[in-house]
């Protein structure tokens, strides 16, 4: 029954318009709200921070019982730089749900119910995006990032059989994270397809800057090697062509095809 609204007028706004010192208020209550969600999930990813540094350096695992190399700190601070640092990254992704039901509350009233809509399958397909990332750059390709970084030492005759915790755990997070994000940008290119924003044709136009672009990314957010880039690089081009499938089905079940055939034909 909630269903039939939205698929009746889309473009209805069923909340009513509200005073702009409650608009105000409402916006204070949504930035507290997620200044207090951000914090205690920064404070209970501390809690398992030496949980969630055994995780990160379980890619380089098979070096570490080999004995080819061994991870440790420096500083008498490294300890306690490891667990703010975890604590930061993690926290900010941890309480990222949290943040945008704050945010959703406060907006949602001056949406439509088409634009609602997007937003929640944007939320959600970009959660489950971002696991799928996340857990191919963690499964995958920081394995063989490490591995690949033992081989170029050895071939150069370097001998490192020590690794700074400082300068490792940056690379993994970089590398975890780099992939959960960019793998957003072709779910938002069909977000705003769905929309009507853009067409089809304008992304296969923009097909070839795309793969340059996917490219780009791989270069700038991975380490300097070719095989970590065209891991980053080929998923980015294979989600951008579905997302022109995506958008184009959505032209051919909303008609919007049909039209643009006959408007071309006459």
């Amino acid at each position: 029954m909630k269903m039939r609204p939205l698929l009746k007028n889309p473009d209805e706004y069923n909340d009513p318009p509200r005073p702009f010192l409650e608009h105000i208020v409402a916006l204070r209550a949504c930035l507290i709200n997620a200044v207090i969600a951000w914090a205690l999930s920064c404070l209970v990813v501390g809690i398992f921070s030496p949980h969630v540094l055994g995780w990160l350096k379980s890619p380089a695992e098979a070096l570490m019982k080999a004995g080819k190399i061994e991870i440790v700190s420096l500083n008498i601070t490294g300890g306690f730089s490891q667990i703010m640092s975890i604590a930061m990254w993690g926290g900010t992704a941890l309480s990222f749900p949290f943040v945008m039901y704050f945010i959703l509350r406060f907006i949602f009233p001056a949406l439509t119910k088409r634009e609602k809509a997007a937003i929640l399958f944007f939320l959600l397909a970009g959660a489950g995006l971002f696991g799928v990332g996340v857990c191919f750059a963690y499964g995958q390709l920081a394995p063989n990032v490490v591995r690949f970084f033992d081989v170029v030492n050895h071939w150069v005759g370097l001998s490192v059989t020590q690794v700074q915790i400082e300068n490792y755990v940056p690379l993994i997070l970089k590398l975890v994270l780099a992939f959960g994000l960019v793998f957003q940008v072709p779910l938002l290119l069909f977000v705003l397809g769905w929309l009507g924003v853009i067409t089809s044709e304008q992304l296969r136009a923009w097909r070839r800057f795309a793969i340059v672009f996917a490219f780009f990314l791989g270069m700038v957010l991975t380490p300097p090697d070719p095989m970590s880039q065209m891991l980053m690089a080929g998923p980015l081009v294979l989600l951008y062509e579905l997302s022109i499938w995506g958008v184009r089905l959505k032209e051919i079940c909303t008609g919007e095809g049909a039209k643009k055939d006959s408007g071309e034909s006459k």
